[in-house]
């Protein structure tokens, strides 16, 4: 099943491995879009004709339900022709985000359908009638099951090449394709030999509901994007590396992801470097990191320099002492740009600390506590301290 959908892309999408191109990104999407129309509309006219004949309102919900996929696989084509557009002077940004407008919009197609075949099945619930289907019919209800399975998988495998969005919403929305069209099947053989009319109209609502569920499951996911999620811990994980990698660098932190849209994503972060290197040199290797993370992750990089003592033994033990105790606070604090002014009866330690939201948001005074804590251990620690929400 998977054999076909590769050599379908083989076929039509030129150098399909080139995934980090647009136009590469542009022609799968609009490859997922022709094949969804063509077999959702070849699916409402088999299920609709044979609910016609029948009489089933859940075969027609099923049927409506694939004329709102055609829709969607409409809208996601052209998402994935704007998303391509060149950046210009009003969004300098491009236009990636379309494709998430594109899905939002296909999660609120199927709502509204769901909405409304719903309110059909509950009429067929309170004044149900007989319905009449042949072996024929339900071999080819069983042959849509087939076919459905294989846009799942096609849309899966594209929508993972290259991460997209409407892909993947639109393979979930053929996934609950099959069990509603399965629940169909199952039903109807049943009412050919059992004389219980409403079993139509019931499993008529329940195919509704789920495709509701479904549109609302899509229609969040989407939102998350829109509003802004954090990365992936995998690419955490290796811009840290690649910045730790560098020569010099001490520290890294404050690392922000802005997503506008698959393949368009910009980062900053802060790379620790020693007070005591040389300015051109430090400049030079943190040059060379913009530029390797860009080339190996597609990630437009910023990385802002923090100088800080390395050299200092004292300062050194103190801010590992500090680190250890706000480790007992809380696992998941981290503090950086640490600096301090020692004395006899006075040691100012003055830092920032990166908080995860829920703390913040939990309005426990962090940095009082983290202040007294650090008293308690030493009476001279006096902390000053910038509370930091973390962005990953």
């Amino acid at each position: 099943m998977i054999y076909v959908i590769k050599f379908i892309v083989r076929r039509f999408v030129p150098d399909s491995e080139n995934t980090a191109s647009p136009k590469v990104r542009e022609h799968y999407g609009v490859l997922g879009g022709v094949i969804g129309i063509v077999c959702n509309l070849a699916l409402f006219a088999l299920k609709l004709i044979i609910g016609a004949i029948s009489g089933s309102i859940a075969i027609i919900s099923d049927s409506f339900n694939n004329l709102s996929d055609c829709g969607s696989s409409l809208v996601a084509l052209f998402g994935a022709k704007l998303s391509n557009r060149r950046p210009d002077s009003e969004h300098p940004f491009g236009h990636g985000r379309s494709e998430y407008v594109a899905s939002l919009i296909v999660s609120f197609i199927t709502i509204f359908l769901g909405l409304e075949l719903l309110k059909s099945s509950v009429g067929k619930i309170a004044d149900p009638v007989h319905t009449t289907l042949t072996p024929i019919m339900l071999i080819i209800l069983a042959l849509s099951v087939l076919v459905k399975l294989w846009m799942f998988r096609s849309n899966t495998y594209m929508g993972r090449k290259i991460n997209s969005s409407v892909l993947l919403a639109t393979a979930k929305d053929s996934l609950s394709d099959i069990f509603a069209t399965l629940a169909v099947i199952v039903t109807s053989a049943i009412g050919i030999f059992l004389d219980f009319p409403v079993i139509d109209g019931i499993v008529g609502a329940l195919v509704s509901v789920l495709i509701i569920r479904t549109g609302v499951g899509v229609a969040t996911d989407t939102i998350g994007l829109l509003l802004g999620k954090p990365p992936a811990p995998e690419t955490v994980e290796k811009i840290n590396k690649m910045v730790l990698s560098g020569e010099g660098i001490a520290g890294v932190h404050d690392l922000v992801v802005h997503d506008y849209g698959p393949g368009r994503a910009f980062a900053s972060v802060h790379a620790e470097v020693p007070d005591n290197y040389d300015i051109v040199r430090i400049h030079e290797i943190i040059d060379e990191l913009e530029h390797k993370i860009s080339r190996e992750t597609g990630i437009h990089m910023v990385i802002h320099m923090d100088p800080v003592a390395v050299d200092c033994e004292r300062t050194t033990a103190i801010k590992a002492q500090v680190a250890e105790l706000i480790k007992g606070y809380d696992q998941r604090l981290k503090l950086h740009d640490f600096r301090m002014t020692d004395g006899e009866n006075r040691i100012n330690l003055i830092f920032d600390l990166e908080t995860p939201a829920d703390l913040i948001n939990s309005g426990k005074p962090v940095a009082a506590d983290i202040a007294e804590i650090l008293s308690d251990a030493d009476s001279r620690y006096k902390a000053v301290i910038n509370i930091d929400l973390i962005y990953s």
